[in-house]
């Protein structure tokens, strides 16, 4: 696969379409029969009650509904991604979804399992409580399992124990000052939050950054997708205790992020991307020593995968478990390679105008069936594809890049990145050079609800398995 050149750098201003309250749902539901994705409802308080914003691609259209009386009609019966969206709001701005009943907590941690999980009921079931004190050195999270011997009947998932308010400290900050705090969502996704953050605010500024500002930001999100990815198939291996594929792969990845460093002085990738250019440069030298080193790591890559094909005991403990049929996932607004191991082909790479994608064409298995076996072939898809990118890019210097004024300015602006995990959508209001509002929906938010929805039926013990294919951040969603 290459990544070509796009034929025209179209963009357009984003679309806001206002509507009263009574007119919300309707609107709403009529951009997904125009084949529209919803990808984010947002609450932001006003002086007089609350307004909403429901986010649609591909051409990043924004519904904004002004509500004084704090409620509108649900989504969630005919787009169920927007459930968590919905309690989100209703936890944070007490804002009223008819007919989303009961709304359960979702942010507000009360104690009373009543407010926050599903009831089950029935012969010999039991409670699993794990979390939210995990072994190892992550965000906090608890699971509640509902179980029948050591088959799961129901999980209820809870998070947003460090919610740490981000997006409200940013209001007020300069645009381009304010790009620390979506940094700061998430460590190993630096580059996505940050690039959508600078995509919102250029949309709303009016700005289209030149040929050299698409080319280095890609690099920086294919370098971040590259060492997710080698740590996530890592993270498989380790799930089934297969020691030679974790062990492999997590010094791929120690290797992915030492060149990192070399390219960029972090090996997270931070403090790299600001609003309207790039301080990033590379030499034709650095550049042929960075292609030198992927292409070895590649050549690495592709002995050790070839070895993981043939360690039957790893490959029949991934096969039809955690299924998520294509169906699910389109339903469930599954995103990035968990969607496409099922099935659905959308990445938003295809759709980046802001980016140096051209042509590009998703990648998915030759039998998506959407297990962890699925997830895992996923993965090493679009490994060889980040990789084929980087060789392209990385032939000869990357000047810094720039923008240029395109189009006229707006309030509001609309940013989408496909992350390691998926799409992230970032929406950001401005007052003039100052931020009015920041919103951050990243691809773990959309799929933490979906990795839910594949747990029933398998046994207790493979939720870690099922857990690491999926690789969910918790700090999206402490944001």
């Amino acid at each position: 696969m290459k990544a070509r050149r796009s034929a025209a750098l179209s963009l357009r201003p984003t679309e806001i379409t206002r509507v009263a309250p009574m007119h919300w749902r309707e609107t709403c539901l009529q951009m997904t029969r125009d084949g529209e994705r919803f990808e984010g409802l947002f609450a932001v308080a006003r002086e007089r009650g609350v307004e909403l914003r429901a986010v649609f691609g591909t051409r990043e259209r924004v519904i904004a509904c002004h509500t004084p009386e704090r409620a509108v009609d649900s989504l969630v019966e005919a787009i169920p991604a927007a459930a968590w969206d919905e309690r989100e709001a209703h936890d944070l701005h007490d804002v009223r979804f008819i007919g989303h009943d009961p709304t359960r907590a979702l942010l507000d941690h009360d104690a009373d399992l009543e407010h926050w999980t599903v009831p089950v009921a029935g012969r010999d079931t039991h409670q699993v409580a794990v979390g939210p004190v995990h072994a190892g050195i992550i965000e906090s999270g608890h699971f509640r399992f509902h179980v029948v011997g050591e088959k799961i009947l129901h999980v209820d998932v809870r998070l947003f124990y460090k919610r740490r308010g981000l997006e409200q400290a940013a209001i007020g900050h300069p645009v381009t000052d304010a790009i620390v705090y979506a940094q700061r969502a998430c460590a190993s996704c630096s580059v996505t939050n940050t690039v959508a953050y600078a995509h919102a605010c250029e949309a709303a500024l009016g700005l289209a950054p030149d040929r050299e500002l698409r080319r280095t930001r890609t690099m920086l999100l294919e370098l971040e997708r590259t060492y997710n990815h080698l740590h996530d198939i890592s993270a498989i291996c380790a799930g089934v205790g297969f020691a030679a594929g974790t062990m492999a792969y997590a010094a791929l990845k120690e290797r992915a992020q030492r060149l990192n460093e070399r390219l960029t002085g972090h090996r997270f990738l931070f403090h790299i991307i600001r609003v309207g250019a790039s301080d990033i440069a590379l030499d034709a030298r650095d550049a042929a020593r960075a292609r030198a080193e992927l292409r070895s790591l590649r050549d690495e890559h592709t002995t050790v995968w070839r070895g993981l094909h043939f360690a039957l005991s790893l490959q029949e403990r991934l096969t039809d478990v955690g299924v998520l049929t294509g169906d699910e996932a389109r339903r469930l607004g599954a995103v990035g390679p968990t969607a496409r191991a099922s099935g659905v082909r959308h990445d938003a790479r295809s759709e980046s105008p802001r980016l140096w994608y051209g042509s590009f064409t998703p990648a998915t298995p030759p039998q998506p069936t959407g297990d962890v076996a699925s997830r895992l072939t996923q993965r090493a898809l679009e490994l060889e594809q980040s990789l084929t990118i980087l060789d392209e890019l990385l032939t000869g210097a990357l000047p810094q890049g720039h923008t240029r004024s395109l189009t006229s300015p707006t309030a509001i602006g609309v940013g989408r990145v496909e992350s390691p995990r998926g799409t992230t959508t970032c929406l950001v209001e401005r007052d003039g050079p100052r931020l009015r509002a920041l919103h951050l929906r990243t691809g773990s938010y959309a799929n933490w609800p979906v990795l839910a929805h594949t747990l029933p039926g398998n046994l207790l013990p493979d939720f870690p398995l099922i857990n690491k294919s999926f690789e969910l951040c918790y700090a999206c969603v402490d944001r």
